[in-house]
Order: structure tokens, then C-alpha cells, then sequence
């Protein structure tokens, strides 16, 4: 079964950097987009942005453009949220999440698999 944990939150001053990790076990991803949402209170889930295992193409939501960055590592079926340049209004929960599919999705309803999520808060 696939299970997908996240590691890596915390609390962080405006303007610094936290590095989010979601290591996946449980199946092979070779084929499989995994994305990075999050979620503050009283707002809908927001997609972050994806990563498509097989050819490392990334697609990002407009509020982490250019400050936001995914990777992969194989060896260790993990995917990484760099996330640089913080703001308070980044302040959520971040989940990473598994599509079963080759086509990247920003809605929420298409992924399958989803982790515990990780709290981010940045303060002012």
C-alpha cells in the first residue's frame, strides 16, 4: 500500500528558507506525478506545485512561482519542496499527495494518496 510521509516543517522567520521532504513507499513512481499542496485555516487546499517522476517536468502555483522549488530523489523514492524567500501568508499546512497518472493536476480531487501534512508557520 502506498504511504507517503512528510518531514521537514517548522517555524521560520519572513524571508528564510525550509526544505519539506515526502518520502514515498509502497509502490513503484516511475510513471506518477507527485504534488505539494497546503492548506491554512478557514482556506481551501491550495496546490503548490507537482513534479512528473518520469521526466522531471514541474509545474508551479502562482503565489510560490520563482520562490518554490521541487526535485526528486530516486534512490530514495523522495520528493523535496525548497521553499526560499517565506512570507507569513505561506504559513499552512503542507501535504504532498500521489497522482496515478502521467498528467499533472492542480486540483486536489485528482490525487490518490496523500500524506499526514507537515506545519509551516512563518513569522513577521
Amino acid at each position: 500500500q502506498v504511504q507517503l510521509v512528510e518531514s521537514g516543517g517548522g517555524l521560520v522567520q519572513a524571508g528564510g528558507s525550509l526544505r519539506l521532504a515526502c518520502a514515498a513507499s509502497g509502490g513503484t513512481f516511475s510513471n506518477y506525478v507527485m504534488g505539494w499542496f497546503r492548506q491554512a485555516p478557514g482556506k481551501e487546499r491550495e496546490f503548490v506545485g507537482a513534479l512528473r517522476w518520469a521526466d522531471d517536468i514541474t509545474y508551479y502555483g502562482d503565489a510560490v512561482k520563482g520562490r518554490f522549488t521541487i526535485s526528486r530523489d530516486n534512490a530514495k523514492n523522495t520528493v523535496y519542496l525548497q521553499m526560499n524567500s517565506l512570507k507569513p501568508e505561506d504559513t499552512a499546512v503542507y501535504y504532498c499527495a500521489l497522482e496515478v497518472d502521467p498528467i499533472i493536476y492542480t486540483s486536489a480531487r485528482r490525487y490518490d494518496y496523500w500524506g499526514q501534512g507537515t506545519q509551516v508557520t512563518v513569522s513577521s
